[in-house]
């Protein structure tokens, strides 16, 4: 089921006019104008192979986004329920403060109508050159008490108002 939505982001961010005119169907106005600014400046998307804890990486000249891919009925994730998510969350940003990049979860809430999904960044601590205003502004994913990562649909930002935003920093 999780490689249905790798497609279906791949195919948003890469701008495919079949997957946009079909996952904006049941969007607003806002939020449909939203996702078909990424016609404007798309990603070239590379899927990755195997469990890597990376399922997507979006490419274009001067943004490299790694992505992780979640989907659930609940509109709340939690890592302690798999020590898996667990250790990929912490190699993922492990690697990322290694090379300065900025990790992204894309969280789609199934069966939601609109804007399905939510992205969101892990604290790596600080980022800089042109991912900093990306990163500052995207919601972190927070820990709880325990220390366990927890990711929260509602808390997220719509993938909508991410993609318009990337492209007005980016033009």
């Amino acid at each position: 089921m999780g490689k249905i939505f790798e497609r279906e982001l791949k195919g948003i961010l890469a701008a495919n006019e079949d997957i946009l005119s079909r996952v904006t169907k049941t969007c607003d106005e806002h939020e449909r104008e939203g996702y078909l600014k990424i016609r404007e400046r798309p990603f070239m998307v590379v899927r990755g192979a195997g469990s890597l804890g990376i399922d997507l990486v979006a490419i274009r000249s001067e943004l490299s986004l790694p992505i992780e891919v979640k989907s659930s009925t609940s509109d709340v994730l939690r890592f302690s329920r798999s020590e898996k998510l667990a250790i990929q969350a912490q190699e993922m940003m492990d690697d990322c403060r290694r090379v300065g990049l900025m990790p992204i979860y894309a969280f789609r809430y199934k069966r939601q109508r609109g804007d399905a999904w939510r992205i969101f960044t892990l604290d790596i601590g600080p980022i800089n050159g042109r991912l900093k205003p990306i990163y500052q502004r995207l919601p972190k994913i927070t820990p709880s008490k325990e220390g366990n990562l927890i990711m929260r649909w509602n808390e997220g930002m719509p993938l909508s108002k991410f993609i318009e935003y990337i492209v007005m920093l980016q033009s």
